[in-house]
């Protein structure tokens, strides 16, 4: 018995000796992702795309670093996706569609060129040990045979992705290439360095989403940030997610599933996540009445139920360790789509001041006090809105990014490794 005893011990010496030879495993962060929905018809693939192609995309990192990784998505496909080689390469300025000769890589999952994902799951890549600097942007060219059932994908990219028919995925330049303003399967970029910190999501509808910026100019909100947090030394190793979807709504699915249904795999499941920025609701106070008025007790109810998805959702952030920052509700008068009255305007007003009571989030951002015009509160500044009085400009979206304290990421919530 004590010879046996010996070679057990002996044994968890060296398991302990070797675990403490091992080098760290990689710290990942999110540099890039979309949220991914079924898109709606008018902004699904070409009917003659879904016969197979290629489908080059181009994104716009926020954290860089030594290493990346890619993640693929079929969430809300209905059979396999199969992929014959996915590709990164860096894009070349100044000619859409092109990338610069000799950069290109190939991405292995599991150590095999081709991929098949699940219907209603996601794939990453193995790491791919290529360096990309903060604020690059980054070519990812998918080739696939043809696609059975409806691609997942986000159709607000504004970024501009190019289809061919059939080629070589590593070309420079794709012929006969046919320009789309939508991502498809194309979910997120992950980075690794010792330097990097972690990953702030933000979370939102079309204000998020980026709905009055500029065409591949990365002049969302979110883009504003990462510019921020990348020029100042203490929060250069932090990641930014724009997790906007166009028309989202908390309560009830539309564009997309609702909030809270969509808040596990948007925020929770990204890597690295320690902050969170919530701006999200303004759908939900609009939908109400869009057809018709409802009574004073259907509005009441509705900012009782929204104010209790606020606490779920930071009920549920703080259960992982993150950090929750909430942007109060822009203003919206004059916006014809929801033509919002007096009691539309009440029910913001009161989610606002909710918003801003102390204890209900980690900090808030008045991002209502930022834009809106002194001289009519309920309106956006003219300097700060896109032209329908409720989504902001470029000018905007800067504005609203330089409201965020940047204190608020020395949060001391412990991020969690993935």
């Amino acid at each position: 018995m004590r010879g046996i005893r010996a070679v057990i011990a002996l044994a968890a010496v060296g398991v302990v000796a070797a675990a403490a030879a091992a080098p760290p495993a990689p710290r990942w962060v999110g540099s890039w992702s979309a949220a991914q929905q079924l898109p709606e018809p008018a902004n699904q693939l070409p009917d003659a795309a879904l016969q197979g192609g290629l489908l080059r995309q181009v994104v716009h990192l926020s954290a860089g670093g030594g290493m990346i990784r890619v993640r693929i998505s079929n969430a809300y496909g209905t059979a396999p996706l199969h992929l014959a080689e996915v590709h990164v390469a860096r894009p070349l300025p100044g000619t859409p569609g092109a990338i610069v000769d000799g950069s290109d890589r190939l991405l292995r999952f599991s150590g095999n060129a081709e991929v098949t994902v699940p219907a209603g799951a996601d794939y990453v890549s193995d790491p791919l040990d290529v360096p990309v600097a903060p604020l690059s942007d980054l070519a990812v060219t998918l080739r696939y045979a043809s696609l059975a059932g409806q691609p997942t994908g986000h159709p607000g990219s504004r970024a501009t992705s190019f289809l061919a028919s059939d080629g070589d995925a590593a070309v420079p330049l794709l012929s006969q290439a046919v320009a789309l303003a939508h991502w498809y399967m194309l979910a997120g970029v992950e980075v690794s360095g010792p330097a990097l910190r972690g990953t702030v999501v933000a979370f939102g509808d079309s204000i998020t989403d980026g709905r009055g910026s500029v065409p591949d100019a990365n002049n969302r909100w979110p883009d504003d940030l990462a510019r921020r947090l990348q020029a100042a030394p203490a929060s250069r190793g932090i990641g930014v997610l724009n997790m906007g979807i166009g028309g989202n709504r908390l309560l009830l699915d539309g564009l997309g599933p609702n909030g809270l249904a969509r808040f596990d795999r948007d925020v929770l499941a990204q890597p690295g996540v320690r902050w969170l920025i919530l701006l999200e609701g303004i759908n939900d106070l609009g939908v109400l009445t869009r057809d018709a008025p409802v009574s004073p007790a259907e509005h009441e109810a509705l900012v009782a139920r929204l104010v209790a998805a606020y606490r779920q959702i930071a009920l549920r952030a703080h259960a992982h360790g993150i950090a929750v920052m909430a942007g109060t509700l822009l203003p919206w008068l004059g916006f014809t789509y929801y033509h919002p009255d007096a009691l539309n305007e009440a029910d913001r007003q009161a989610l606002n001041a909710w918003i801003r009571t102390p204890g209900n989030f980690d900090a808030v951002v008045d991002f209502d006090r930022v834009l809106r015009d002194p001289a009519a509160p309920g309106r956006l500044l003219p300097q700060f809105e896109s032209g329908d009085h409720l989504h902001p400009s470029p000018a905007g979206y800067q504005a609203m990014a330089d409201a965020i304290p940047l204190a608020f990421f020395a949060q001391p919530r412990k991020a969690r490794r993935r």
